[in-house]
């Protein structure tokens, strides 16, 4: 029996495997390992039209081009998992700022221990990327990468290190845009209740602070939480051209 067609498959199914792995919303462990390998598969068989499979590799160790395919499946998701995981860092800034800190617990979606805020903020941002089909301009960006960077052996580029720079921009960026606004106004608050104390020495710090930075805390959770899915859906573009970019460098 000829191999051949099975091996040129399972080429195509590398990269469509990373991306159902680890981006956000279809990579998330609350997915069973068989709904993974069968959305893999689907998306393959969707692939094989327009992807040109090589008949045979003899250039190169097939290894080599199966960790290529890795790495540019890996970066695709990787990309659009940081855009996640900034909203996390801005649950983790504002409920240290809170004092939600004491209270962490583990996400069921990344199996970290996270304070309830950072989850919060994770699973608003998941929603509102699946809300506005995230997940499908990932899987156009998993087609496209296909005619730039077709199956076969390639290089590593210098373009690496500067996409892995942008790609922890952006994660600071989502995290300090959502996140400034709580942090701010504690901070203002802090600076209060120490003149407070300092004026009224009955009065401590422990006894009125938190009490007023909680309650506070959460008046400003609740008018800002609603712009967590706008701010990420508002970057997907940029996640995607940096998700380019950083697969670009294994071109």
């Amino acid at each position: 029996m000829d191999l051949t067609v099975l091996v040129r498959f399972g080429l195509l199914l590398i990269r469509p495997g990373m991306v159902v792995m680890l981006a956000p919303g279809i990579g998330d462990s609350f997915l069973q390992p068989r709904t993974k390998i069968g959305l893999t598969v689907l998306i393959a068989i969707g692939l094989l039209p327009t992807v040109l499979i090589p008949r045979v590799v003899v250039d190169v160790p097939i290894t080599i081009v199966i960790a290529r395919e890795l790495a540019i499946g890996a970066s695709i998701a990787f990309v659009m998992r940081a855009l996640i995981a900034g909203a996390e860092f801005a649950g983790h800034l504002s409920g240290y700022q809170i004092g939600f800190s004491y209270g962490a617990t583990v996400d069921p979606l990344s199996g970290d221990r996270n304070n309830k805020l950072a989850t919060f903020y994770g699973k608003l941002a998941t929603l509102g990327f699946l809300a506005v089909n995230g997940h499908h301009a990932v899987l156009r960006a998993l087609a496209m990468s296909y005619a730039e960077m077709p199956i076969g052996a390639g290089h590593i580029d210098a373009s690496l290190v500067g996409s892995v720079r942008d790609i922890l921009g952006l994660v600071f960026s989502v995290a300090v845009r959502l996140a400034a606004p709580i942090v701010a106004i504690l901070v203002v608050v802090e600076l209060v209740v120490g003149l407070i104390s300092r004026a009224s020495p009955a009065l401590t710090s422990m006894v009125i602070g938190y009490p007023v930075k909680l309650v506070i805390g959460l008046v400003v959770l609740g008018l800002m939480v609603g712009t967590v899915p706008g701010v990420t859906n508002s970057l997907i573009e940029t996640a995607l051209r940096l998700a380019g970019r950083l697969a670009g460098g294994f071109r």
